[in-house]
Parts: structure tokens; sequence; C-alpha cells
């Protein structure tokens, strides 16, 4: 694209949301955090609550009946989008932590025990990593670390090294949220199943990225959160094969997860409301699946070529800034949006605020990734992140606020 072509690019894309018509001034580089919201995502979820606001599946007066069918058409569109062979292997959850804590308590700690082994990536955001360590703690199952090399990448040797005959189940991210690095799920699964183990992928960071296919992919479970996907926060959701699910005692007790009730005991309901117990977040379902038809109304191939072309630039100029440090490959592409960097002489936190006093929003800390920044020999980074509304003018002035951090900070290069 020209430069007048992609500028205009980035006008009308700026045009759907409105955090940049309030915030003129701010370059938000969080968006692994959470994404902003776009008018549509917006008005979908207020014409739910202005219109169509009931209890769904309780009722049998048409409001309720109406807010029924708002929360289930939500499910049967995020079917698609990842490609699920039926909606009842949506479950909705609160976010991907929710997600891969259910799927722990459920699968994890019924059918894992003494002898087992429990294999998690070193590279696992501690929502795919707290939950297995409990798990293993509980059922005495032995947990195990599958590491990466300094560039992130995880080898099919490297996997099929850690794998054993008692390996009951492989925890791996899709994408770091660290990195950027992205692991070949597909050949993951395929190892795993030649081995008898089960697959839990993070897809937190992937799904608003890039097309994920469940089945193409053949995981077992797979959890993901709307908010970095431009949707509300409060809601996720959490793939899993129907015939796991079958087998899963419920993560949590309450109304509407029930087909009969006694003084005795209960009978449970059948896919997927067994696991989505109480009052439902109806509005985030109907915000998920608006944020979904966004995505698809600018597709993949926009998305995943602006931000490429973004990170291309910004890895490029943070390369020829002294005493800037990439974490991982030395390829940009390899990055994915993410870059976690360090500056020599300067902590992660004084880094970021002065950013914030630039209007420029990045993170700092250890990203919920500890065991991987010790891994790599670091406590906290830096981390800028890239979404497909951000634009060149803002990753200039990242460059330059970057290149004059160590001389505010009193260092004379």
């Amino acid at each position: 694209m020209t430069a007048e072509e992609l500028r205009k690019e980035d006008q009308l894309i700026r045009a759907d949301f409105p955090f940049f018509e309030v915030h003129k001034n701010t370059a938000y580089l969080d968006n692994s955090a959470t994404t902003q919201k776009p008018y549509g995502v917006l008005h979908a979820v207020s014409g739910y609550y202005e219109n169509r606001n009931a209890n769904p599946l309780r009722g049998l007066y048409q409001l309720s009946i109406a807010a029924t069918e708002d929360y289930e058409n939500a499910r049967e569109t995020v079917r698609q989008f990842i490609n699920a062979c039926e909606a009842a292997e949506i479950i909705f959850t609160r976010n991907a932590t929710e997600g891969l804590n259910l799927t722990a308590y459920s699968w994890g700690m019924n059918f894992t025990g003494p002898g087992d082994e429990i294999l998690v990536s070193i590279m696992e955001h501690h929502s795919n990593l707290l939950p297995w360590q409990q798990t293993a703690k509980r059922t005495g199952a032995k947990l195990k670390y599958l590491e990466c090399d300094e560039k992130g990448r995880i080898t099919e040797d490297r996997l099929r090294a850690a794998l054993t005959p008692r390996t009951r189940l492989l925890a791996v991210t899709q994408l770091s949220n660290v990195l950027g690095a992205k692991n070949d799920i597909k050949t993951f699964a395929r190892i795993c199943h030649e081995n008898g183990t089960l697959i839990v992928a993070d897809g937190a960071q992937s799904v608003p990225h890039m097309p994920v296919d469940v089945q193409d992919l053949d995981v077992d479970f797979l959890s993901f959160s709307g908010h970095k996907m431009f949707a509300p926060m409060g809601i996720g959701v959490l793939y899993g094969k129907r015939d796991l699910l079958e087998k899963m005692p419920p993560f949590l007790y309450g109304g509407e997860m029930i087909e009969s009730v006694s003084r005795e005991g209960a009978v449970f309901a059948e896919l997927p409301h067994k696991f989505e117990a109480g009052t439902v977040n109806a509005g985030g379902a109907v915000g998920l699946a608006a944020a979904i038809r966004y995505i698809q109304s600018v597709g993949f191939e926009t998305i995943e070529r602006r931000e490429c072309h973004l990170c291309r630039l910004a890895f490029s100029e943070m390369q020829k800034i002294p005493h800037v440090h990439i974490l991982g490959s030395d390829n940009a592409d390899e990055h994915h949006g993410i870059l976690s960097f360090t500056l020599d002489g300067v902590h992660p936190h004084d880094v970021a605020a002065v950013f914030d006093a630039a209007g420029i929003d990045v993170r700092a800390g250890h990203h919920c990734a500890q065991p991987l920044l010790k891994h790599l020999g670091h406590l906290s980074t830096t981390r800028m992140s890239i979404s497909f509304y951000n634009t060149e003018e803002e990753i200039w002035r990242f460059i330059e606020c970057l290149a004059g951090i160590r001389k505010k900070m009193g260092y004379d290069e």
C-alpha cells in the first residue's frame, strides 16, 4: 500500500472506535492486556440491555425467550468462528482464566492421580500454569515443564523428549504473551495424541489475531477471552471436545445447570449448560458475537497485514537504539505484534512511567509469566503490543520516546 492509502485505511479503522476520538493524544500499545471496543460492540451490548434484557433460559414470556435466543445465537457465532463441531462444545466463561481453571478442576482433579504426569510449557501465562500446579498438588500427579530455547521456540524434538507413557496432559499457549512466539499447536496435538496425551491450549493471544480452527488443530480444549478481541470484559469461552466434556463433572453448582433437584441429589443439565451455573452474562455474549462479526468484517488478512507491518517497523527501529534488548526471536515476524524488551540501567517500571508521561501506554512487569522470565534471565520487562488499529505515527512516537529515556534518566548516551 502507498503511504496515502495506509493513512486512509488508518482513518477508516480508527473511526470505528470511540476511544480514539476521546483520547486523541494517547498511543495505546497495551493490546495484549486488553483491546479497545468498536461502536458495533458497544451498541450491541447497550441495545441488549435497553431493549431485550431479561433472565435467559428461565422465563416462558417473550422477553426472556428473546434473551435466550440472543445468548444461544452468540454461542453459535462462536462455534462458527473457531469451527467447533457443535454449539454444545462452547462453554461461556468469564475469561480465559476461568476456562482453564474449569478444565483443571473438572478434568484434571478427576482424571489424574499418583503416577501420572502433567506437562506445562515454561512460557505459560500464570492462568495456564497455576491451575495445573494445584491439580498436581491435590491429585498426586507430577508436574513437569516443557522448556523453550532463548528465542521462545519449542521444537518437536523437545516435546517428544518431554513426553512419557505417563503424561496425561500438555498445557501450552498458542501465542506467548511475552515473546509473541507462536507454537505449532497442530503438530503438538498430533504428537500428544500419538502418546495418549490430551492437549489444552491457551488461545487468549492467538484467537484475536489469526484464524483458529479447533477441528484442524485437533486440540482437546481451547480457552480465550472476549476483552482481548474487542468484546466486553467478563465474557470468555472454553471449547472442549464433547466426549471429554460429557465425562467431566460440573465446575460450579446452582441454578440453571440442573435438570432436577431432590433432597438426595440432582440430575445435571446437558451440555453446555451443566458448566454455566447461575445467571449468565447474556450481554457479554451478545458483545462477543458482535466483536466476532466486526473481526470478520475487517478480515484476518487485513488484521495480520497491518499488525505485521507495524511490528516490523517497531522491531527494526528498536534494534537501532543502543542499550535496548528485545526478548525472543531476532525475526520480527515471529513476534506477532508483541515486543518485550529491557533498557540497560533503567527499571521497566521507570521506562513505562516515562512512556506514560508522553501519552504512550505500555506495560511493565513480569506479565504474569514469572517462570518464563526467570528461564530467560529476567525479573521484569517492558512490553509494547500492537493491534491492527494502531498506526505508523504511534510507532514513531514510541521509538522517539524510547530513544530518549536513558538521557532523561541521567545517562550520557
